[in-house]
């Protein structure tokens, strides 16, 4: 019984590039069932070093405010201010101003304006909730933080409705 060293074999077509059958290394453990039928080529890529650029990159606070205000744009409805061309401010027949449009399909754009900064603040207040739970160790600052944020939810919530109701043609308060 010939005992064997080393798990390489050494084989005549190891000093070729390209030669090596798959896992031919590794023949001792696992046999290969193709042969040399299937060969994996040996790729030798050149080492190029590209020139780098020493640019400064904006902070995540920029790249916050950049996805807060596309956010705010995108909620005040700007496709539909683009697309429908709505007027800025009514009045009705008394020449009165009017800030909410009597249908509910339709907007004036201050309208939109108005109702997407609710919106932003009701997203402030669940931001401010989930930083509240990052103060757990000190409860003075997380209930502040966590009142605020419930706050701004609950004014959101109930200004918005009221946007609604008045734009619906109800009265807000139903006795």
């Amino acid at each position: 019984m010939q005992k064997q060293t080393n798990l390489k074999r050494k084989t005549e077509n190891d000093d070729i590039i390209g030669s090596e059958t798959v896992f031919e290394k590794l023949r001792v453990r696992t046999p290969w069932i193709f042969g040399k039928a299937i060969r994996k080529p040996k790729v030798v890529y050149p080492k190029v070093k590209l020139p780098k650029m020493d640019m400064p990159l904006p902070g995540k606070s920029l790249a916050i405010i950049i996805i807060y205000v596309v956010l705010f744009l995108l909620q005040t409805g700007i496709v539909y201010i683009i697309y429908r061309d709505p007027i800025a401010i009514g009045a009705n027949q008394q020449g009165d101003p009017v800030l909410l449009y009597p249908d509910i399909h339709d907007a004036f754009i201050i309208e939109s304006i108005v109702a997407s900064i609710f919106i932003f603040l009701c997203s402030l207040g669940f931001i401010m909730l989930y930083q509240a739970s990052k103060y757990v160790y000190n409860k003075k600052i997380a209930i502040r933080i966590l009142v605020i944020g419930i706050i701004l939810i609950l004014v959101s919530f109930v200004a918005l409705q009221a946007m609604i109701t008045i734009k619906l043609g109800e009265t807000l308060f139903n006795v």
